[in-house]
């Protein structure tokens, strides 16, 4: 498990607290006397919490070499009872239990349709948990999720990140990587994930930082296209942009700006084949449609973009290392 970082107040007798008297205190009680009294009037008044689109992050990258994963030390795998669920520890070695000292995070897990036993993850895995070169970790289980198999990285000491993992109808699956040049690989498996087939060379499937993708699994015209997109920082520079790719992830046709920005959002198909995607805007929570990208023959235009205030920012940082604490999730009514 990686560490956490958490602020507290000194408490009486902290050396922290030598260089402040009852002096210095009492300058202060009146300040924060007025700053719990504008916070009880916001509240009473139903003031909402500041947005703060576009804030400033981090680009993906490391200032640590690659390492080896040591996998000598292990410890019983983690096992966490919650109500009727249970959950069972993902990044275990050959012998299903914990490796001490290694790490992992963002994970995205997919499941087969047609067979709901078999699953897939894709985390960023670290060397340990004092480092915070990260690469494309992943694992997958034939029953159920109890027990897990953890093979190792798609490459080895390559530096990747934002992993995306979805499943089509058939129970192929894929996952998107996030290169350190801020370009993208589509990786396919069609053994439930035990094992990977890179579709293009490094950083040809486009995208950027914070990607996210989904499939059209409908029996339109669009049946199988993949959509991916992402957050501006990407391998063009043109902004928050929207890609798509018409043979199954291979090949990616050239970028398109969505028009308000849908920054650290996520992608969905509806029954009728049209295309959306949510994210903070440049103003609030950004959605926009795209009723042509279903069309292989046509350049995909948004022709419906939509904003709504959000009462919070949906970005910041986490106790994880070099994560963020949430994301925008956007789903599609389904229609019988």
């Amino acid at each position: 498990m990686t560490a956490c970082r958490v602020a507290t107040w000194p408490r009486r007798g902290d050396p922290r607290l030598r260089n402040y008297g009852a002096a210095s205190t009492a300058r202060r009680l009146p300040q924060l006397t007025f700053l719990v009294f504008i916070a009880a009037v916001a509240t009473a008044l139903g003031q909402a919490p500041t947005w703060s689109p576009r804030t400033t992050r981090p680009l993906e990258k490391y200032d640590n070499p690659p390492g080896y994963i040591y996998r000598l030390e292990t410890s019983p795998r983690m096992i966490s009872p919650y109500g009727v669920f249970i959950s069972y520890q993902a990044n275990v070695d050959a012998n299903g239990n914990n490796i001490v000292g290694d790490a992992a995070n963002e994970c995205s897990i997919s499941v087969d349709p047609t067979n709901t036993s078999k699953m897939a993850i894709g985390w960023r895995q670290f060397n340990s948990v004092l480092s915070n070169f990260r690469q494309g970790g992943w694992g997958y289980t034939t029953d159920a999720g109890t027990t897990w198999t953890f093979p190792g990285v798609l490459e080895d000491n390559v530096f990747r990140s934002d992993p995306v993992t979805n499943s089509d109808e058939a129970g192929t699956f894929f996952y998107l990587s996030l290169l350190g040049t801020l370009c993208e690989n589509m990786y396919r498996s069609t053994n439930g994930g035990q094992s990977w087939t890179e579709l293009q060379a490094d950083g040809l499937a486009g995208g950027g930082d914070k990607e996210w993708f989904t499939i059209d699994k409908t029996n339109g015209p669009g049946h199988g296209f993949q959509y991916q997109s992402d957050d501006g920082a990407n391998c063009s520079g043109g902004g928050v942009e929207f890609q798509r790719s018409t043979d199954g992830g291979v090949t990616w046709q050239a970028p398109i700006v969505v028009p308000g920005g849908t920054d650290l959002g996520t992608l969905d198909v509806d029954t009728n084949g049209n295309l959306f995607i949510g994210g903070e805007g440049f103003s609030d929570f950004n959605c926009v449609r795209s009723s042509n990208a279903q069309f292989g023959d046509q350049t995909p235009t948004f022709d419906q973009v939509k904003s709504t205030w959000v009462a919070a920012s949906v970005s910041g940082e986490s106790i994880q290392q070099d994560s963020l604490d949430s994301y925008a999730w956007l789903w599609t009514a389904r229609g019988q």
